[in-house]
């Protein structure tokens, strides 16, 4: 049952609550928030809060600044990190103009929309974010090193593995803020690990791995460390990847169990992403540095998929019941949840509604050069993805244009300061390993 507003309030009083952050993203992922304290929170209910739209990237000119927070109140949860007295809390929050009308670039409110389309073709989606991270070191001013936090590397435990009690402090903190921890362990790279939690339905999905990203950065501070979702933070390691896995429900029937068929819903939805999988990167791989993880350190960069093979960019794991599931794993964490799961989600209801062909399993391990032969490749630079997003009928047809201008213009404007910056390693640590 959803929580509302007056849950919230009445909770807000029983629990000496002095503190709510409403948060939102940016249209490139980056969270925001202001914190109200809780006697304004009923005026934040009934009337939104308005702010400087024409402060926050890619949002608002500053002649039509002024835009509306309103509270989901089903979001809500209590910061576990922070005091016990005058206790913080944090919602989510969709946007408007001031009339009430939609605005553009609210990007919760788009995969809302997709959500919606998903359900009136009788679908309902699940989602599930595996997201990776790296653990660094600070100096002596509490600024982050390039010393990772370790030298373990895949599955390995202490003493090689030094980020066990604190993956173990994100679990049980997440699990208090009404996430599902699952499993945790050390991933491939020195100091990076990965805590995945259970699917849930797409919109919470997406609240979810933001709420995932600002614990594991949170927690990390708290213990003098620094957390990195940059998508390749070691040039010579494995990067950062943030796996999205799907599953349609069809009368209480998930669509991926069983042999997966050309013919299908789930085959259909398949070629879906796979048809639009080029058009897609500029958002799910929407930094310069993302583009030094792809095809590197088992990172997809081929077009294709197969079951349980984990070179392609779309595999069906080994799974059964409500765990089947398709899995993508081109994305990295560096891009905005909303956007990346409702285009992806878009992108498999556009191959169900024009039934695209499948194409057929690539049954070859794509880490070798020679086995991808004769395969289409995703783009290898954030300014060739832009390209293919820009001239794509079907971004064209999903995105708002003031959003699709603003995103592109900035995306863009990232690529020229990239290119022409005197040292890129410099650039890329103070516009990319300092910020995500």
């Amino acid at each position: 049952m959803k929580r509302t507003a007056q849950d919230i309030l009445n909770f807000v009083e029983d629990n000496d609550v002095k503190f709510v952050k409403l948060t939102f993203c940016d249209i490139f992922g980056n969270q925001k928030n202001v914190s109200l304290f809780a006697s304004e929170l009923p005026r934040a209910f009934e009337q939104g809060i308005s702010f400087d739209g024409s402060s926050i990237a890619g949002f608002m000119n500053i002649e039509e600044s002024d835009l509306i927070l309103w509270p989901d109140p089903d979001t809500a949860t209590v910061l576990p990190w922070r005091p016990a007295e005058g206790r913080v809390m944090r919602m989510y929050c969709d946007i408007t103009l001031p009339d009430g009308k939609p605005f553009e670039g609210n990007c919760r409110g788009y995969l809302q929309s997709v959500v919606k389309r998903a359900r009136a073709m009788g679908l309902t989606v699940n989602v599930g974010c595996e997201c990776e991270f790296y653990l660094f070191e600070t100096d002596e001013n509490g600024n982050p090193t390039h010393i990772p936090l370790d030298h373990g590397g895949y599955f390995d435990i202490p003493p090689l593995d030094k980020g066990e009690n604190l993956r173990r402090d994100i679990c049980l903190s997440i699990e208090e803020m009404g996430l599902q921890p699952e499993h945790s362990h050390h991933e491939s790279g020195p100091g990076q690990n990965e805590v995945c939690f259970r699917y849930a339905p797409a919109l919470k999905s997406a609240d979810n791995l933001n709420t995932f990203k600002s614990a594991v950065k949170a927690i990390a501070a708290r213990n003098g460390l620094y957390a990195s979702f940059m998508p390749k933070p070691l040039h010579d390691q494995s990067g950062n990847g943030l796996h999205v896995n799907m599953s349609l429900v069809r009368d209480g029937k998930n669509l991926f169990e069983g042999d997966l068929t050309p013919d299908s819903e789930a085959g259909y939805f398949v070629a879906g992403i796979l048809a639009h999988a080029r058009e897609l990167t500029a958002f799910c791989n929407p930094v310069p540095n993302s583009y030094a993880r792809l095809g590197a350190n088992e990172a997809p960069l081929y077009v294709s998929w197969s079951r349980q093979n984990r070179s392609q960019l779309v595999r069906l794991p080994s799974a059964s019941g409500d765990l089947c599931r398709v899995e993508l794993r081109g994305p990295d964490p560096a891009g905005n949840p909303y956007l990346v799961i409702g285009l992806i989600l878009a992108a498999g209801l556009d191959g169900i509604a024009n039934k695209l062909p499948l194409p057929e399993p690539v049954n070859r391990n794509l880490f070798h050069p020679s086995a991808a032969v004769g395969l289409e490749s995703l783009p290898h630079s954030l300014r060739e993805a832009i390209t293919v997003a820009a001239q794509s009928d079907f971004i064209a047809a999903e995105l708002p244009l003031a959003l699709q201008n603003k995103y592109f213009e900035y995306q863009t404007q990232l690529c020229h300061d990239y290119e022409n910056a005197p040292d890129p390693a410099v650039w890329e640590r103070t516009h990319g390993f300092l910020v995500i």
